[in-house]
Formats: C-alpha cells, structure tokens, sequence
C-alpha cells in the first residue's frame, strides 16, 4: 500500500486550496468534510487522526467552493442568532451585522405584544429572529421575490413561529393590505450597496448573490429613501424604524430621517464599529 492520509492531512490540504477564496480556509474545509460525511464538525475533528477515505462529494463540495460559492448554499442552511435558517441561492446570506436589526426591535417592543413589520425579508432571518425571542409579537413579513418568501415560510415553520409571521408579496408597503397595520416597528435589511461599486464586491457575493438583494442606485440609498419617507404612515406613535445601512452611510441616512420629522435617531455600531443600524422614532404627536 501506498502512504494512506488521515484526515487531518485531507483538512490541511484542502485548506491551503482555500486560502486563495476565503479568509477562514480552515473552517470551511472542515465544514464542507462534516458535510460530506455526513456528521457533526465536532464529530469530524474528534476523526482527525483517522484513515481518510476516497469522498467524490467532498470534492464536488470543494470545488463549487473555490468557484467562490458562498458556504451557505453549499450546505443550504447558515446560523443567525442562534438559529439554523435554510438558505438558497440567489437570496442574500444572513450576516451577523443584521443580527443589530433584530437587537434593536427587541430591545424597543420589550415582552408587551407587538406589531412587527420586515421589508424585504429574504430567507425570513430577521422577523423569524424576532418571532422566536419574542413571543407575544406578531409580524407581517415582505418580499418582492416568492422563493424568498416561499424559503421565509420553510424557516417560519422549522422554528415554530409560522402561525405569527403573515407573509405578504410585494415592493415595499405596497405588499400590504387594507387594514393591517399601524406597527410598534418596522425593520428592514434593505438594499444598499451603490451600483458603481458592484464591480469591486467580493466574488463571494458579486458571482453568487441577487444584484436586486444589494445595489440601490448611485448612492446606495434608493430604497432607504422610499422607506424612511413611507413609514411613518405604518408606525404607531412613537414607533420604531431600525434598518441596516453600509459603511459611510449614517450621515446622509440621518439627514434623511431628520427631513422627514423622526425622533431618537442614532445608529447602532457592529462589532467592527461600523455604524450599521439606522434607528428613529415616529413622533408620539
């Protein structure tokens, strides 16, 4: 026989592959191997030393990878706060900055019951979020795209939240109904990236993910400006309006909201401190 590789050196080698299309080369092979097999991570490093076997997926794994393919829908399925949402190509992959949106509704609407509305929900991370820690709030979700809201509905139901969150197709407040409304808060990861930069994106994202999910004109805020003009209609008084905004972005996004007549306004800073949460109140009078 020839030298037999063990696991361990598998990892090593796929990992150096990597390192040319991700900045955590090590986590992803390991991730892609358990996924392979069929196992946990932690079942897969607790086999390091063991005999590596011939895993035809994993190579097809690892190849859609070094084709710069987002983790997430190689697994078809990402963590955000604390839960496992299905996740499907083109829609956008929860991130932990978003994770700031949900804090903030949370943090605003308490343990009282609660109107909750998510413009542009995609997979559903954030009003499921929202729906799972709070759970006396109720939620309308929207989308423009139907897989996202078709994906949102499967991620409602894997985390027992379905019979809270009514999703609605459509642009904006325009997917709402007669009636419903007005809401304690209204959250949003809208799009925000401006369309000159599109070229400079990681392949990661620009090869992968839906260009109507990110870009918002020229100067990213298209859609920003649509929904701090629109939601004080939808709000309570004294209702929250949280969305994530880009790096550079809080100066001209505050004085949008100060022209419309919004109070509390601040920005929440991610862990980069990065101002990435655009956060207003609708005057109580």
């Amino acid at each position: 026989r020839g030298i037999v590789a063990t696991t361990a050196e598998r990892l090593t080698q796929a990992a150096s592959q990597l390192a040319a299309v991700s900045e955590t080369p090590r986590l992803d092979a390991e991730l892609l191997l358990a996924h392979a097999m069929g196992v946990s991570r932690a079942t897969l490093l607790a086999r390091l030393k063991e005999e590596s076997r011939e895993l035809p997926a994993f190579e097809t794994l690892l190849d859609r990878r070094l084709r710069y393919e987002p983790l997430a829908y190689i697994l078809g399925a990402w963590e955000f706060f604390s839960l496992e949402f299905i996740v499907e190509a083109p829609l956008l992959v929860p991130r932990p900055e978003t994770e700031h949106v949900v804090e903030t509704v949370l943090e605003h609407i308490g343990t009282q019951p609660a109107a909750v509305l998510d413009i542009g929900t995609g997979t559903g991370c954030i009003a499921v979020s929202v729906a799972h820690a709070a759970r006396t709030a109720s939620l309308i979700a929207t989308d423009i795209n139907p897989r996202a809201l078709a994906v949102a509905r499967q991620n409602a139901e894997r985390h027992h939240v379905a019979e809270r969150i009514t999703l609605r197709q459509g642009s904006l407040f325009q997917a709402l109904q007669a009636g419903e409304g007005p809401f304690d808060a209204v959250c949003s990861n809208p799009p925000y990236v401006e369309d000159s930069a599109w070229s400079g994106l990681d392949p990661v994202i620009r090869l992968h993910e839906d260009p109507g999910a990110l870009l918002a004109g020229a100067d990213g805020l298209d859609v920003v400006r649509a929904l701090i003009a629109e939601a004080p209609a939808w709000l309570t008084p004294g209702g929250l309006l949280a969305f994530e905004i880009g790096m550079g972005q809080y100066e001209a996004v505050r004085d949008l909201l100060k022209h419309h007549h919004y109070e509390h306004i601040r920005s929440v800073r991610d862990l980069a401190g990065i101002d990435r949460v655009a956060v207003a109140q609708k005057p109580r009078s």
